[in-house]
């Protein structure tokens, strides 16, 4: 049973990519089964360099920042309806310094705080039953196919006379939906996903910024060896998201791809970490940055009665 445990469960929307781009999220085994009623309390780090927060539509350009620190999650699996389902939430906290050149001006940026929370729910509709430990032991996995939503809230450190900032000061929705096969010790995922924002109206000196919808595609083929290690090749591609500024000439639709890799290390029943990195391979129009980050998970509850 603590074998089926270990390759089932996953680390809860914690790949957080981009201060502001939560359409290039990479995150293997989001929609995995697990038995109802665990509890997971999850700490990282993240690292990010590049050009994280380049608007077309805005006056910065050549933006070589990094951005560092620890993040906090929580998650528990539920039963809806008779199917597996979970709820989580991710607080970062992040130090952000770097330069970028700002209507042509040269400029320093160093700042620290919070970045905007998520809170996701996910169902998996089809292939993931609810199940309890017992019944779980004897579960193995073939088709999953599920959803999710994903909501970004406008929490985090914002100041309306700076273009660069760790929050976005806007609400964003995610809806997801997502496919995973089992073959064996392979796995392959693919989920579809669109994220649509409303308008920060105190941008950059009182100015109203709109964006249009990014639409995204990520997928993921997994291989579990027999240790319970796993390792995961990641992709995502993203399109769209537009912006304006005060009603003015739309930007540039955004268009890129990236590539990474997740190694899961499981310690115990309890804790597994998790390794991982990525960084961009296409990038016609929007952010380019390579990510480093390391995750912990401490499981209670479920299977570990």
């Amino acid at each position: 049973m603590v074998t089926a445990f270990l390759c089932a469960v996953t680390t809860p929307a914690l790949l957080l990519t981009s201060v502001r781009a939560s359409a290039q999220e990479l995150e293997p085994r989001a929609y995995s089964n697990a038995p109802v009623g665990l509890n997971f309390l999850v700490t990282g780090f993240t690292y990010i360099e590049g050009g994280i927060a380049t608007d077309p539509a805005g006056p910065i350009e050549n933006a070589e920042l990094t951005v560092w620190g620890p993040l906090l999650g929580y998650a528990r699996t539920l039963d809806v309806a008779g199917k597996s389902a979970k709820v989580d939430v991710v607080v970062p906290y992040g130090f952000l310094s770097g330069t970028a050149d700002v209507a042509g001006q040269p400029r320093d940026r160093e700042v620290s705080g919070f970045w905007d929370p998520k809170l996701r729910f996910s169902m998996n509709f089809f292939g993931a039953p609810a199940l309890a430990a017992q019944e779980f032991a004897r579960y193995r996995q073939d088709w999953i196919m599920g959803m999710s939503v994903q909501v970004g809230m406008p929490l985090g450190q914002y100041d309306d006379e700076r273009v660069v900032n760790l929050g976005s000061h806007r609400w964003s929705i995610k809806p997801e939906l997502g496919f995973s096969k089992a073959l064996g010790r392979w796995t392959f995922e693919l989920a579809a996903a669109a994220t649509f924002y409303t308008d920060n109206d105190d941008y950059f000196g009182d100015q109203t910024r709109e964006q249009e919808p990014v639409y995204s595609v990520q997928g993921h083929l997994l291989y579990t060896f027999a240790s319970r290690i796993w390792l995961g090749v990641d992709g995502t591609y993203y399109e769209g998201g537009a912006t304006t500024i005060d009603g003015g000439e739309p930007s540039d639709r955004l268009s890129s791809s990236r590539l990474g890799i997740t190694l899961s290390l499981p310690v115990n029943a309890q804790n597994s970490i998790k390794l991982f990195a990525h960084s961009g391979i296409s990038v016609r129009t929007g952010t380019d940055f390579d990510a480093i980050g390391a995750v912990w998970q401490y499981r209670w509850g479920g299977a570990l009665k």
